[in-house]
């Protein structure tokens, strides 16, 4: 039961961080590219601040959830005397997370830093290379991430 419970808050938290990013890549990015600078980096600052503070969250609950269903199923192992060895996508998925979780350290404390800064100084030009920053990152881990969901649902 206690393994089904941390899946499920495993996969809650990466549904919120990976659909997250599509949502602001796809679709709030493309329709806030027709505001002026002032207006358009006001809002993105303004939504991304709580989402990259929700992400964060998400990714301790990944990381507490996933190294808790790792270490069970090799507990389990041990106390039926056998061996436990990773299946290769929970490596894969593991592996790709970590990545995952460098960018966001980027985006997170240094590109929206910048943006922040910009914004609370009214210096647009350096608003809109931050945001570029911010978006080129969030599109790659976007496609990290469905590549890593692909493998732990397919694999």
């Amino acid at each position: 039961m206690i393994y089904s419970v941390l899946k499920f808050i495993h996969v809650i938290a990466v549904i919120l961080w990976v659909g997250g990013m599509l949502f602001a890549h796809c679709f709030l990015r493309p329709a806030a590219a027709q505001l002026e600078p002032k207006t358009r980096l006001t809002l993105m600052a303004s939504v991304l601040r709580p989402f990259l503070n929700a992400v964060l969250a998400a990714i301790v609950l990944i990381l507490l959830t996933g190294a808790w269903m790792i270490g069970q199923a090799g507990s389990l192992a041990a106390q039926t005397g056998g061996e436990f060895f990773m299946p290769r996508s929970w490596t894969l998925m593991a592996t790709g997370g970590l990545v995952m979780m460098a960018i966001f350290g980027h985006i997170r404390f240094a590109l929206y830093k910048r943006l922040a800064l910009a914004v609370a100084a009214s210096d647009w030009p350096k608003g809109g290379e931050a945001m570029a920053g911010i978006r080129r990152w969030v599109g790659v881990n976007l496609v990290l991430g469905i590549v890593v969901v692909g493998v732990a649902f397919l694999a």
